[in-house]
């Protein structure tokens, strides 16, 4: 059986590392961030290395949910696992063309999504964290849940939670890779990749340092409620 795992997070939700992950599966195959250069074009937003990115990918979102939903994977490959960010959904995409995919929620506690994000980008928006769309995409899908914190403190058990909850064999394998590149990362890597480029495994859980800036509470505030509302659904350990 073949299945697609469509993993929805917001940025900076150990989202890279949890690709890692999947991708360290002899029988996986995986896309990362298959709808950014659309995403880039539609919205007309400046990321490092927009230009970059839109010449490496359609910019036609019917096409990447044709192929995300239906292309045929290499021989040896049953799972193809998906890392999507949520906020590259935007309206105008058809959310019944990705039905047919399994999905899956990941999400972290948002005072440390901000103190990360803001150090890449110091004016979030809302939107650019993704909280409206995750919510969005899970009250239409539904799917396992899995909460960043937990699967940094207990990765094995966490990916045999989520691994049972998306009917696929735990690989051990899952639990350390090789450092450095892989030819599956997009090319934007290099603006964001790098703590994951030079790690062999999920990095043990660490509170932020630094509270989140003045000027960022009233976002924090308004990222919260999405949070709580899926954090008690998450899969326990």
């Amino acid at each position: 059986m073949t299945v697609r795992l469509a993993m929805w997070s917001g940025p900076r939700n150990v989202s890279t590392a949890l690709m890692r992950s999947w991708g360290n599966r002899s029988d996986c195959v995986v896309a990362d961030e298959p709808l950014y250069a659309f995403y880039l074009t539609s919205s007309g937003i400046d990321h490092p290395g927009a230009d970059e990115v839109i010449a490496s990918q359609s910019t036609d979102w019917r096409a990447v949910a044709a192929r995300l939903t239906s292309a045929p994977l290499p021989d040896g490959a049953s799972v193809f696992y998906q890392k999507h960010m949520t906020h590259h959904m935007l309206p105008e995409v058809d959310r019944d063309t990705l039905a047919g995919l399994t999905h899956a929620f990941l999400v972290r506690d948002p005072a440390e999504v901000l103190a990360s994000y803001s150090k890449v980008r110091h004016e979030p928006t809302l939107e650019d964290l993704g909280w409206p769309q995750q919510a969005e995409l899970y009250q239409r899908f539904g799917g396992p849940v899995v909460d960043a914190r937990d699967l940094l403190e207990q990765p094995e058990r966490m990916l045999r939670a989520l691994c049972d909850a998306v009917r696929v064999p735990f690989d051990p394998a899952m639990l350390a890779w090789a450092p450095g590149r892989r030819e599956s990362d997009g090319v934007w890597g290099r603006h964001w990749y790098g703590r994951v480029w030079a790690s062999t495994g999920f990095a043990a859980y660490r509170p932020p340092t630094e509270e989140v800036a003045p000027a960022l509470r009233p976002l924090l505030d308004r990222c919260r409620p999405y949070y709580d509302t899926l954090y008690p659904h998450r899969l326990r350990p």
